[in-house]
């Protein structure tokens, strides 16, 4: 099973689009998520008419309309694998006994706010993703999102952080 994982897409105000190498990649993904800062319900609507699934969530920078049609967690069970997804999970120091404390049951926490990639593993075992953005660096070299498999073992596997070419206006 392929996933995608992205966040903090922000449209229209740090994109106007989402960038063509991401939506050349909603056809191999059988799960996208979103961990939030969607600003606009038009990309909601996108993924959702692109999307095979979609497991989404808002951000603090959502309004009433996003808030509307997503949670503040969501959860799926892929492959023998509980994922979580929220948006913000605080400061860096600490996440993973915090996130491990906060969501005991799950295997995988996908998350944003932070605009900064992450891959860490809690001593519980729970594995915590950050994508990046994909259309806001902030303080990061490249903008990003990740892939990553679910094998019929019922393991995560093949976790791929890509980076996107420099936008030019």
């Amino acid at each position: 099973m392929h996933l995608l994982l992205l966040s903090d897409t922000h449209l229209p105000k740090r994109a106007k689009q989402l960038p063509e190498a991401l939506l050349a990649e909603l056809p191999h993904a059988d799960v996208v998520f979103h961990a939030g800062d969607w600003v606009d319900t038009a990309t909601l609507d996108l993924l959702e008419s692109r999307c095979r699934r979609l497991v989404g969530v808002y951000g603090n920078n959502d309004g009433p309309d996003l808030r509307a049609r997503l949670p503040e967690v969501a959860y799926a069970d892929l492959g023998g694998l509980r994922f979580g997804v929220v948006h913000e999970t605080g400061p860096a120091q600490g996440r993973e006994a915090r996130c491990a404390a906060r969501f005991p049951g799950l295997d995988v926490l996908v998350f944003g706010h932070s605009h900064i990639p992450w891959d860490t593993t809690a001593d519980t075992g729970l594995r915590l993703l950050n994508p990046g953005s994909p259309t806001d660096r902030r303080r990061q070299p490249h903008c990003t999102y990740l892939t990553a498999t679910v094998t019929d073992g019922g393991q995560l596997a093949d976790v791929v952080l890509h980076r996107l070419p420099p936008r030019h206006p």
